[in-house]
């Protein structure tokens, strides 16, 4: 049933966006890489086994229903696991050759030890290559971000231009529309002006804004005195970049940490009726008397949520929307048009883009962990010139910066440019183009 495949993905995200920083903060950078790489492992080979084998088998069925019913037993498993074998961390900082080569077997008994024993060949290979993967693919992340997100603020362009020319109300469509782009201007404006008061904006970056923020206004107001362009996708494009500079320089966290209020003198009467306070008691008796595992689990989830940064869970969940966008509005644009929007993609398309957007559908929940691990690496290595970021550098991870992410701006406007530049005033064309209208 559909219920129970949507409380299954919400768990699955849950726990995915709790435990995964759990690990690292907990047992450190080779644990948090360890589980990552055990769970996008196990999917992956859930999805091989879900992709080669015959839909109709039983054993097929049979065997897709046992993981997926045990996987709640195996996800806490593989956390407990990394936590007890990655939890100590290497003594230095060298990378995972120079620490399985360098004098460690003949430090070992036996070559199984040193292959398959702790911080043997086996282990560093496998969260080495991983950590270097990981390295490596935040470009490609940040940039597939970048692009997804044009190609959703150009269809949400074109189905506002179709609802406007097409529609029956198009007056009351404008309005509403104009009042929206208005509105989406305005907040980016606030957040821009955030962003100015941040007190760690050296003249370097205030130059590098300065230059986003004029080409950003300047592509604006090209795509709309040109007409190739519309208020809402001007908006959304100003909106984007302001989000992305806005994630240089902030983690959504406070500037000034807010210091609690004094507390202030017992009242004489009680602030709610007497039966409402009585309540009040008797409840609190009755949550002490739960027994100690109970509040031990519930100082575990607080503890797990408190390990959470607004910052990746809020790019996480703009880079998935996006992702997830493109793989609807690619194949509506390529061939399908609108109807494309309400399907899924498929390994059975005739289209060969589409059926790579199927692959990639059937291996999401591993490419879900790559994005979310990536980021909270980018995370902290963008966080480790600070105090709180030290163990981060201890424990062999680089010190980041926000390279690609001015890229990624650069090069979404440079696309934006193009698109503007070689594109015609056409509005039967892309997404709506295959759409009818009375």
């Amino acid at each position: 049933m559909w219920i129970t495949r949507v409380l299954s993905s919400i768990i699955f995200l849950t726990y995915t966006v709790v435990s995964i920083p759990l690990g690292f903060d907990v047992g450190g950078r080779a644990c948090g890489l360890a589980f990552s790489l055990s769970l996008a492992s196990f999917y992956f080979f859930y999805s091989v086994l879900r992709l080669l084998t015959p839909s109709r088998s039983r054993y097929r069925w049979l065997l897709v229903k046992t993981i997926a019913t045990t996987q709640w037993i195996i996800l806490p498993s593989l956390l407990i696991w990394s936590l007890n074998r990655f939890s100590v961390e290497p003594t230095d900082s060298r990378g995972w050759v120079e620490r399985t080569f360098s004098g460690k077997r003949a430090a070992n008994t036996s070559l199984s030890q040193w292959i398959l024993g702790p911080d043997g060949l086996a282990e560093t290979v496998t969260v080495g290559v991983w950590d270097k993967f990981l390295t490596w693919s935040t470009p490609v992340f940040q940039l597939s971000e970048g692009f997804c997100s044009l190609l959703v603020i150009q269809a949400a362009g074109q189905v506002t231009r179709w609802l406007v020319n097409r529609s029956g109300k198009s007056d009351s469509w404008m309005i509403g529309l104009l009042v929206m782009s208005a509105s989406i201007i305005s907040s980016s404006v606030y957040f821009l002006w955030r962003v100015t008061q941040f007190p760690q904006i050296s003249n370097v970056d205030a130059t590098l804004i300065g230059m986003a923020i004029t080409c950003a206004v300047f592509l604006c107001a090209w795509g709309i005195g040109s007409g190739k362009g519309n208020p809402v996708e001007s908006s959304l494009l100003f909106a984007y970049i302001v989000l992305c500079i806005y994630q240089i320089f902030t983690d959504y966290q406070p500037s000034n940490p807010i210091e609690p209020p004094p507390p202030s003198e017992a009242a004489d009467f009680p602030p709610f009726p007497p039966i409402i306070m009585a309540s009040y008691t008797t409840l609190l008796q009755a949550l002490s008397t739960l027994p100690s595992a109970i509040h031990a689990t519930f100082n575990f989830i607080i503890a797990a949520l408190s390990t959470i940064t607004p910052s990746v869970i809020i790019s996480l969940a703009y880079r998935l929307f996006v992702l997830y966008a493109s793989t609807r509005i690619i194949p509506a644009v390529r061939e399908s048009g609108a109807r494309a929007l309400s399907q899924e993609p498929s390994l059975e398309d005739t289209d060969g883009a589409n059926q790579i957007l199927g692959v990639l559908s059937w291996f999401s929940p591993s490419i879900l962990i790559a994005v979310y691990t990536s980021l909270l690496m980018q995370h902290f290595a963008t966080t480790s010139n600070g105090d709180n970021g030290d163990w981060w550098v201890s424990q062999g991870g680089d010190v980041g910066n926000n390279l690609w992410r001015w890229i990624n701006v650069a090069g979404t406007m440079a696309l934006y440019a193009l698109e503007l530049n070689l594109s015609k005033e056409d509005l039967d064309s892309g997404v709506t183009g295959h759409w009818k209208s009375d």
